[in-house]
């Protein structure tokens, strides 16, 4: 349900085009694509709890940084988001691999961390551009 609402759940009437919030929220600049790409973030922990394996994760993983740092080109990387539907594919990355459960160790927990460290990166780097350019800008105005 959170991949459909997420990605597809509105169409473009006359259209075969389908939205979700995702797109909708990535439309506000800098913060917008990151509250999404952490909304997305819910399906990789569902899938690490079911166990999913590791390179299952990783792929998830890139999906999501994908779209987090394509989608916060504006106006480019918003039609991005609706093509890309980075929480349809890790619905059914997630899906293909519930089958193969498997108990959690501690190497499963570093892993996670060494994930959520990454992903983090990721997120906050159309912060960091976002604010640089802000700062770009108040030197310049200050100049002037």
């Amino acid at each position: 349900m959170l991949a459909h609402v997420l990605d597809d759940w509105l169409r473009i009437p006359g259209t075969s085009i389908r939205f979700g919030l995702d797109a909708i929220i990535g439309l506000v600049p800098g913060i917008g694509d990151v509250l999404g790409g952490l909304a997305s973030c819910i399906l990789l922990v569902a899938a690490w709890l079911r166990g999913v394996p590791y390179i299952t994760l990783v792929r998830m993983s890139v999906n999501v940084g994908i779209e987090v740092v394509i989608g916060s080109i504006p106006l480019l990387g918003d039609a991005f988001d609706v093509a890309w539907k980075a929480n349809r594919r890790n619905y059914k990355l997630l899906t293909r691999h519930v089958a193969e459960p498997r108990v959690h160790t501690w190497k499963d927990w570093a892993f996670l961390a060494a994930l959520g460290g990454a992903i983090v990166t990721v997120f906050a780097l159309p912060l960091i551009v976002l604010a640089w350019v802000l700062i770009m800008l108040l030197r310049h105005q200050g100049g002037s």
